[in-house]
C-alpha cells in the first residue's frame, strides 16, 4: 500500500468511525449471532494471492460487525465499562502509527519519559501518597501477578527466583474477590490451595478480624504470610473491603499489602468520592484501569509500587543485548513488569487527561454516580424489587421478588427477567449471585450513557 493509497482509506476509515460514534445506537448492544456463525462466513485458509482493502473492509462490515458487542453503546451497564473516547482513538491511531516498542528508554526516550509523567499526574489526581511510584501495565491482571510476585520475592529474601519454593507460602483475600486473584496465585507458584479466602461482612466486604485470625492459624502451622489483596469495588457488588485495617494487620506481621482499585479507582478523582480510598497510602502496591472509567480505550492499567527496587529486583534480567550507555541515568520499564515488549500506552492516557482536563473527568464520574443513585430510588420505590447490595458509586445489584415464591423459584424469575431486558436490544446487564441469589447488576460508566438510558432499564423492569 503506497502512501496514497493509505491516505485515502485512512481517511475512509476514520469517516467510518465518527459515523460509528454517531449511530452506535442504531446496534443492538449485545451481538444476536449464534455460536460458530461468524467462522462458517471465513474461509478456513488463508488467501494465496494479497486482497484489495475495499474488499477485507466489506467484509468486516457484513461478516465482524454483526458479531460485534457494542461496549461504547450509552445502554451498556453490563460487567464494568470499558470505555473510550474520540480523543483516545486518535491518540491510539499515532500510537499504532509510530509502531514504537518501548522495553527500554533508548528504544524511544518519549515514550519512557511520557509515562514517568502521566503516572504521576494521576497519582496525585487521585490524592495518592507521593510515595508511590507509577508504571502502566496492560490490565490489572497483570499487575496483581506482578504484586504476587514482587510479595512473594521479598518475603522470601529473593530466594524464589534463584532456588524455588522451600516453604510454604499463603496470600488472603476476600472471597467476593476477582478471579484474577486465583489466577495469579496459580501462575506465580503459590498452588490454589494457599489462597486462603477470607470471610466478608453483611456488605460483602472483608472481615479485618477474621482475616488475622487467619494468618495466626497459619503462622501456629508452619505457614509463611506473604501476601494480602484489598478490593475496593469488587466486582459482583462494588464492596469496599477495610483496607486501613488491613493495612494494620498486614505491618503487624510484615506482609505486603496489594490494593486492587481497578473499576472504582477513577472515582477517586472525584475528591468527595474519595472516601472509600482510606488505607491505601499504606498499601506496598495499587492497581486500577483508566481503560474501564477514564475514557481511555483497552488497554491501559496503571500500577504503583512503593518501592520500586523490589519491583525491578523482582523482574529484572540483563543480557548484553539491552545494556545501554543511558542504564543508571534512566528507568528502563522492561524491568517493571512481566513483559519485555511494551506498547506506548501512555500516549493516550497523555491525550485523555489534557483534553478532558480533571475537571471533564470529574463530572463524568459525579454524573455516572446520580444515574446509579437515580435508578436505586426507582428501583427502592418499586415494591416488586430489592436492592441487594450498598450502592457504592455506581453499581446496583437488584432483583424482582415475588410473594409465596422459593428461593429457586426467584432465582429463575430474575434469570427470566435478564434475558427479557438483553433481548430488546436497547440495553445489556449481567448478572451475579449475592448470598445465594441471583440478582442484575446495572453497572454505569459508559462514556455518552443518560438519565433516558438508565430510565429505560427501569421501565423494562416494569413491563417484565
Amino acid at each position: 500500500m503506497n502512501p496514497d493509497s493509505f491516505r485515502k482509506h485512512a481517511h475512509e476509515f476514520v469517516d467510518w468511525i465518527a459515523d460509528y460514534f454517531e449511530t452506535i445506537e442504531q446496534y443492538p448492544v449485545k451481538s444476536r449471532v449464534q455460536p460458530g456463525e461468524i467462522k462458517q462466513q471465513i474461509p478456513g485458509h488463508a488467501p494465496k494471492s494479497g486482497e484489495p482493502i475495499e474488499a477485507i473492509f466489506h467484509d468486516f462490515q457484513t461478516i465482524i460487525m454483526p458479531g460485534i458487542s457494542h461496549w461504547q453503546h450509552p445502554g451498556w451497564f453490563a460487567y464494568f465499562p470499558a470505555n473510550n473516547s474520540p480523543v483516545s482513538v486518535l491518540a491510539e491511531m499515532l500510537t499504532a502509527g509510530l509502531g514504537v516498542q518501548g522495553m527500554i528508554w533508548d528504544t524511544s526516550p518519549a515514550a519512557t519519559e511520557l509515562e514517568e509523567v502521566v503516572t504521576s499526574w494521576l497519582r496525585d489526581m487521585m490524592g495518592l501518597s507521593p510515595d508511590f511510584t507509577g508504571v502502566i501495565q496492560d490490565t490489572a491482571s497483570t499487575a496483581t501477578l506482578c504484586a504476587l510476585l514482587s510479595a512473594r520475592e521479598k518475603t522470601t529474601g529473593f530466594s524464589v527466583n534463584k532456588k524455588g519454593f522451600e516453604q510454604t507460602l499463603r496470600v488472603y483475600t476476600s472471597n467476593q474477590t476477582h478471579s484474577s486473584i486465583e489466577k495469579g496465585v496459580k501462575i506465580a507458584g503459590f498452588g490454589k490451595e494457599n489462597l486462603v479466602y477470607i470471610e466478608s461482612d453483611e456488605n460483602f466486604a472483608l472481615k479485618a478480624d477474621q482475616l488475622e485470625k487467619a494468618i495466626k492459624a497459619d503462622l501456629e502451622n508452619g505457614f509463611v504470610p506473604c501476601c494480602v489483596i484489598a478490593t475496593l469495588g469488587t466486582t459482583s457488588s462494588m464492596a469496599m473491603d477495610p483496607a486501613k485495617d488491613m493495612a494494620a494487620i498486614c505491618k503487624k506481621y510484615g506482609i505486603w499489602l496489594h490494593v486492587d482499585a481497578a473499576f472504582a479507582g477513577t472515582a477517586a478523582i472525584v475528591p468527595e468520592l474519595r472516601g472509600f480510598m482510606e488505607g491505601s497510602d499504606l498499601a506496598d502496591s495499587f492497581v486500577f484501569n483508566p481503560h474501564k472509567w477514564m475514557l481511555t480505550n483497552f488497554d491501559c492499567s496503571v500500577y504503583y509500587v512503593k518501592d520500586p527496587e523490589v519491583l525491578k529486583q523482582t523482574f529484572s534480567i540483563m543480557p548484553e543485548y539491552l545494556k545501554t550507555a543511558a542504564d543508571n541515568q534512566v528507568n528502563n520499564y522492561r524491568d517493571w513488569g512481566i513483559q519485555l515488549g511494551r506498547r506506548f500506552r501512555s500516549l493516550k492516557l497523555w491525550f485523555v487527561i489534557r483534553h478532558y482536563g480533571i475537571e471533564g473527568i470529574q463530572q463524568m464520574v459525579r454524573r455516572h454516580v446520580e444515574l446509579a443513585r437515580k435508578f436505586a430510588s426507582w428501583i427502592q420505590d418499586e415494591p416488586r424489587f430489592e436492592i441487594l447490595a450498598p450502592v457504592n458509586l455506581s453499581l446496583v445489584c437488584f432483583r424482582m421478588v415475588k410473594p409465596g415464591l422459593s428461593p429457586e423459584e426467584l432465582n429463575e424469575l430474575n434469570k427470566k427477567l435478564l434475558e427479557y431486558i438483553n433481548q430488546s436490544g436497547e440495553v445489556y446487564l449481567t448478572h451475579t449471585i449475592l448470598n445465594g441469589n441471583y440478582c442484575l447488576r446495572l453497572s454505569v460508566g459508559q462514556r455518552n450513557t443518560e438519565k433516558r438510558h438508565v430510565k429505560r432499564v427501569f421501565e423494562l423492569c416494569e413491563g417484565f
